[in-house]
């Protein structure tokens, strides 16, 4: 029997590389039974802010709640490591930045289509029921990935790898049989505290907690409303998501770009747009420039406010012109945001031009 489980683990594995999974992992369906616990001490301090999603903790906080045939479950990771500095745009004020992470092909769709290939050959190969997840359902991808030995949560609450660094898209595949499992991965971060120093909107209140009520992630992603003043600064030239506290990571040395699935090469076009083509944005021309992308979710509205905020932040002169097109837009939000970016970059050409003058 042994034998058996040892023989299909090693054919799964190699199944998974075959289809563009850089790491694999198995863990029992109860290996991590802490998580529940810390779902609901997170949620009862808000720390979630609009994500109500996240608020189904009785099928969120354990695979059994989930589905309660599960006995196994497989954790899978794709990789979309960067071959370029994901920071070296903070001094390009006329682009917007875009997380590494939705520069190429659209994850949802890349993994989901290898787990349910994957899926397949296992019914296929051994039996047994399943059902496939990457990020839409309620399940715990991180802590479940460290019971399955694909890294740890570092002090971020991502999962770092020891070979893919911070550069791992999660899947997983929840199963009726028993597998042979692995190993639960230990934590490695030591003292370094970089990513929590990276930072720029102290999102992170303790090592391994994070607020996302003050991530720029969620503020330009999730959030659908009008940016916090206190934030909008912090945020930079970052229209999309933040890479800081993944970037700076030193596990990130190990991971090589050469593993990354060739579906998230980067998009010429999302690698640095120019703010002043962002800001022109329509509802149909949104849909073009962002197809196929997992940015087309938040719809023209968020991406056009974060532009605005991001042109108010750059001090560049040519991008007031953008900006008054958006004062009286359909949207409020957006409107808000051109009146708030037309109002700092007035301040920061006054202040530029007097500069010389100071003594």
């Amino acid at each position: 029997m042994n034998q058996g489980k040892s023989r299909l683990r090693e054919d799964l594995d190699r199944e998974a590389r075959a289809l563009g999974f850089a790491a694999i992992g198995v863990a029992p369906a109860d290996a991590a039974p802490k998580s529940a616990e810390r779902l609901r001490q997170w949620l009862a301090s808000g720390a979630h802010g609009d994500m109500i999603w996240m608020e189904n903790e009785d099928r969120r906080g354990s695979p059994a709640g989930l589905w309660q045939d599960v006995r196994s479950v497989i954790s899978l990771g794709m990789s979309y490591a960067p071959a370029t500095d994901p920071l070296a745009l903070a001094a390009a004020p006329e682009v917007g930045r875009i997380s590494v992470y939705a520069q190429g092909a659209d994850y949802h769709d890349v993994v989901k289509k290898a787990l349910k290939a994957l899926a397949r050959w296992l019914v296929k190969t051994a039996g047994g029921d399943l059902k496939v997840f990457v990020d839409t359902a309620p399940v715990m991808e991180k802590p479940l990935a460290e019971a399955a030995g694909l890294g740890w949560q570092g002090k971020h609450t991502n999962l770092v790898s020891r070979s893919d660094g911070n550069w791992l898209f999660l899947g997983a595949i929840y199963t009726s049989l028993d597998l042979e499992p692995d190993a639960p991965h230990t934590a490695h971060c030591g003292s370094c505290n970089a990513c929590q120093a990276a930072c720029p909107t102290d999102a992170f209140p303790a090592p391994f907690q994070l607020d996302a009520r003050r991530c720029i992630s969620y503020l330009t992603i999730e959030h659908k409303g009008p940016i916090p003043h206190e934030f909008r600064q912090a945020i930079g030239n970052r229209i999309y998501g933040c890479d800081d506290c993944l970037a700076v990571c030193p596990w990130n040395r190990f991971a090589d770009s050469a593993r990354r699935n060739q579906a998230f090469v980067p998009r010429a076009e999302l690698v640095a747009p120019p703010l002043a083509d962002l800001l022109a944005l329509d509802d149909a021309s949104f849909r073009q420039v962002f197809a196929g992308s997992p940015i087309k979710r938040i719809g023209r509205g968020r991406m056009v406010r974060n532009a605005a905020v991001a042109a108010g932040n750059s001090a560049r002169a040519d991008l007031i012109a953008p900006l008054e097109k958006l004062v009286d837009d359909e949207d409020p939000v957006v409107a808000e945001a051109a009146e708030w970016g037309l109002a700092q970059l007035a301040s920061s050409l006054v202040s530029s031009r007097a500069a010389p003058l100071q003594k």
